[in-house]
């Protein structure tokens, strides 16, 4: 088994001996982000008492979802879930992170709850053709990661 280091010599990051995130951890990850975003959109649904409005709770949480990943993933390379699990969102050809388009095509799915009425199946549904995709990829990448130019989930 492989691990993330450095080079003793250089100090630099020694990327060829991380390994690819695993499917629980990245689950996992989603479930700490998923309830940072829903804390932050109970509040802004007690604000705007909007709470009842099942088409302004879709908006909410899509949005809300997006914008999170979107903004964690472009200018650190992680989010707050996937760094309590040890894990990093490189970029495509190595970059040590996604771009602004890169990361928004990766995390297009989350918005899928805005749409009214089959929103929330269609994030389930997308969430395991996901799923699937890392599983049977010897690189850990989903369908989002292949779409988005071959973003990777690293762990370190």
């Amino acid at each position: 088994m492989t691990t993330g280091g450095f080079d003793p010599q250089y100090g630099a990051p020694r990327y060829d001996r991380i390994e690819a995130g695993a499917l629980l951890p990245r689950f996992f990850a989603r479930v700490v982000d998923g309830f940072l975003v829903g804390i932050v959109g109970f509040v802004v649904g007690f604000v705007t008492n909007t709470w009842s409005n099942v088409m302004v709770t879709g908006l909410f949480t899509g949005l809300l979802m997006f914008v999170y990943f979107v903004a964690f993933e472009v200018s650190q390379g992680w989010t707050p879930g996937k760094k309590m699990l040890g894990l990093r969102v490189r970029g495509p050809a190595d970059s040590p992170k996604p771009d602004l388009q890169q990361s928004a095509i990766r995390n297009a799915f989350t918005l899928l709850p805005i749409v009214p009425f089959i929103g929330g199946l269609l994030g389930v549904i997308a969430i395991i053709v996901i799923a699937v995709t890392i599983s049977g990829s010897p690189t850990k990448q989903g369908k989002h990661d292949e779409l988005a130019g071959g973003t990777q989930v690293l762990e370190g």
